[in-house]
This record gives C-alpha cells, sequence and structure tokens, in this order.
C-alpha cells in the first residue's frame, strides 16, 4: 500500500528496465505497483537474469487501480491491491487464480498468515502476499513537544483526534491519508464504534469527529507526507507504519537534522496487507508466475522488508531481516499489541457509498 524508497524510485516509476540478454524483446512483463514499494534491485536483477523486459508503473492509491482493473483490460500482468480491494476484486471477476505449481516457493510462506489472508481470498486462489502492516502516527519529536510540551499524547489516537492538540499542531503541520477506507475506520473504532460498521449512522458520528479537527489538517494525500516529514515540511502525519521508517531514515542520510518517529496508538489500529494478482486480462502470465516465485525466495524477499520498513509474510525471511524491523514494536506488533489491532473488511455497496460521500464532506471541510 504503501511505501518509499531513499532512492526516490526513479529506476522504476514508469521506466522500462531492459534486460541485457539478446532476448529481452521476446518476453516482457508489466508490473503496476504502489509508488515505492520495491526495492530497486529486485526487478533489476530479475530481468537482468531472465532476459525479460519489465515495465513497472507505479500508483498511489487504491481506488486509481481498481478504476483501471474494473475498466477491463488493464495493460498489466501483475497488480499490487490492498486486502479489502482485493476481496471485492475477486468477487467481480478481474483476477484468474495462480498456479502453484509455478510457485515452488509457495511453501515458504507463513501457514498463519495465509490463513488471516483467505479472509480476502478465500483458499489462497488469487493472491501471493506481499508485505504487512498497520496505520499509525508519524511525527517530529522536535516540533510536537514545541507545541504540545514533554507529555504530548504521540502514543495515542487523542494526539490527532482531540481539537485542543490539533489547534496547537496546525502551526507545524499536520497530513493525513486521502483514504476514507483507512481514516474513516480510524475515527469510528476511536469513537467506541465497529471500524467496519455496515451502520449510516455510525458514518455521520465519525463525519462530525473529523469536521471538529478539519480546520487543522494540512492536506489529505497518499505520498505528499512521506517527503514532507522527512525535510521537516510538517510535524504529524496518520500514514503507513514503514513509510516512517523509511523516510526516518532519509532524514539520517540527508543530514538535515530532522528526526522522524511514530507509534502504533495504544486504543489500536488498522491492519492490512499487500499482494501481487495476476488480472484476467495479463498476456503475459508465465512471466508474472516467474517474477512471484522469484519474490518469495527469501533471499529476495528479506531485503525488500530492510528497504520498506515492512515485515513480510515469509515465514524463512523474517528472521533474514534486520532487527531494527522484526524487533520493533511499531512496526511488527507484539502479539499483545496484535489483539488491539482490526482488519478491515470491504463495506456493502451502500454503505461503501456513504462513507465516500461522508470523505467527501470531510475534505471540503463542510
Amino acid at each position: 500500500m504503501k511505501a518509499i524508497n531513499r532512492l526516490l524510485g526513479a529506476t522504476l516509476c514508469g521506466v522500462t528496465l531492459l534486460a541485457g540478454a539478446a532476448n529481452a524483446a521476446q518476453r516482457e512483463l508489466r508490473v503496476y505497483n504502489w509508488a515505492d514499494y520495491i526495492l530497486p534491485a529486485v526487478p533489476k536483477d530479475f530481468s537482468q537474469k531472465t532476459g525479460i523486459k519489465l515495465t513497472w508503473d507505479t500508483f498511489e492509491t487504491n481506488e486509481s487501480l481498481e478504476a483501471k482493473l474494473l475498466a477491463g483490460n488493464s495493460g498489466y500482468d501483475l497488480v499490487v491491491p490492498s486486502n479489502t480491494f482485493l476481496d471485492t476484486q475477486i468477487k467481480a471477476g478481474v483476477f484468474q487464480k495462480l498456479d502453484k505449481n509455478k510457485l515452488p516457493n509457495w511453501q515458504h510462506l507463513d501457514p498463519g498468515l495465509l490463513q488471516l489472508m483467505t479472509t480476502n481470498d478465500p483458499g489462497n486462489q488469487y493472491a501471493v502476499p506481499y508485505m504487512y502492516g498497520t496505520v499509525l502516527i508519524g511525527f517530529n519529536p522536535a516540533k510536537v513537544k514545541a507545541a504540545l510540551g514533554d507529555n504530548a499524547p504521540v502514543d495515542s489516537w487523542d494526539l490527532v483526534f482531540k481539537p485542543e492538540n490539533m489547534e496547537k499542531l496546525k502551526s507545524c503541520g499536520v497530513a493525513m491519508l486521502d483514504s476514507p477506507g483507512d481514516i474513516m475506520p480510524i475515527a469510528l473504532h476511536y469513537l467506541g464504534l465497529d471500524p467496519n460498521s455496515t451502520k449510516a449512522e455510525d458514518y455521520e458520528k465519525a463525519t462530525a469527529l473529523m469536521l471538529k479537527i478539519r480546520p487543522y489538517v494540512a492536506y489529505f494525500h497518499s505520498a505528499k507526507y512521506m517527503t514532507d516529514i522527512a525535510n521537516g515540511d510538517i510535524c504529524v502525519a496518520i500514514g503507513y507504519s514503514g513509510s516512517f521508517y523509511q523516510f526516518a531514515n532519509r532524514a539520517k542520510e540527508a543530514g538535515n537534522g530532522v528526526v522522524v518517529d511514530w507509534r502504533l496508538p495504544k486504543e489500536g489500529a488498522p491492519l492490512w496487507y499487500d499482494s501481487f494478482a495476476i488480472p484476467a486480462s495479463a498476456k503475459n502470465v508465465e512471466e508474472a508466475h516467474e517474477f512471484l516465485n522469484n519474490l518469495m525466495d527469501p533471499n529476495v524477499i528479506a531485503p525488500v522488508s530492510d528497504f520498506l520498513g515492512y515485515p513480510n509474510p515469509n515465514k524463512d525471511a523474517m528472521p533474514l531481516v534486520g532487527p531494527e524491523i522484526r524487533d520493533n514494536p511499531n512496526l511488527t506488533p507484539t502479539a499483545e499489541a496484535q489483539k488491539t489491532l482490526y482488519v478491515l473488511q470491504p463495506l456493502p455497496q451502500k454503505i461503501e457509498r456513504v462513507r465516500t460521500r461522508a470523505w467527501v464532506k470531510v475534505k471540503s471541510g463542510n
């Protein structure tokens, strides 16, 4: 869903990676992934090793990916939907089943996480789980302390949902994801309501909460906050766990004096999964399976987790991931913290329209 790249992803975004082999033009693979959501060496090495011409395009929201898939011929052989979108897209018939005979590295995946994935992909028939994480609070410690003092509730959603806190944070900048499927469930849960509520009146309550803090939100965007928090242009963001890890490293490398930290709120947060899936219209299915099998090699996927700051569902890869991710409870939740997390589910169409209208109202501020 959701990550970043200290090298700015310049080698990937919209750029065709050409294999060195002479027969590269004979085999190709077109991938549509989240912006900056891969270790650049992975597609490059795959292309060089296999002689497959690899085109890597990027998107910034699940909604934009879904629009392309539902339109029919997406033009891609692999795409990366998040779990709740995966569910509805499978039901819409936009994906084809995996041929697990071509995926011997499937054996490395964690059976427990695969079982969780069956909520959105019954029988694990359509998707190869890639990364997982949470939506949480990222912040600049110095600026938050200057605004709220030593006892700023950085480990609580109170930081952003209490107007008195947001009023003080406005001067240093607060950003939120432009995603009703992420932010509205958090607001519902904060109010003690079901984050997957199917009651229209619950969304009215969540909207009222959001409108109270709306005057203090600088912007809603699902990518801009990453660079801005690393540059010190904002002080707080609701975003994806790995993005804060990665851009904290970016800030360190830049030597700009900016510190980026993050917390998994004590009240709980959404747990999400991203997966690779093959569109029904894919033209290079053999190459898609080849890429997926390579990605499930523990020695390939472990460095991706290190780079992106997200844990992966590969049981044989996680021991190879650095302790700063593997043992960081704000990135890889502890067993105790997992009890406070919730998995988001697709909503009935009628309620999805309610949530979408609510989001438009929140963004407009009235």
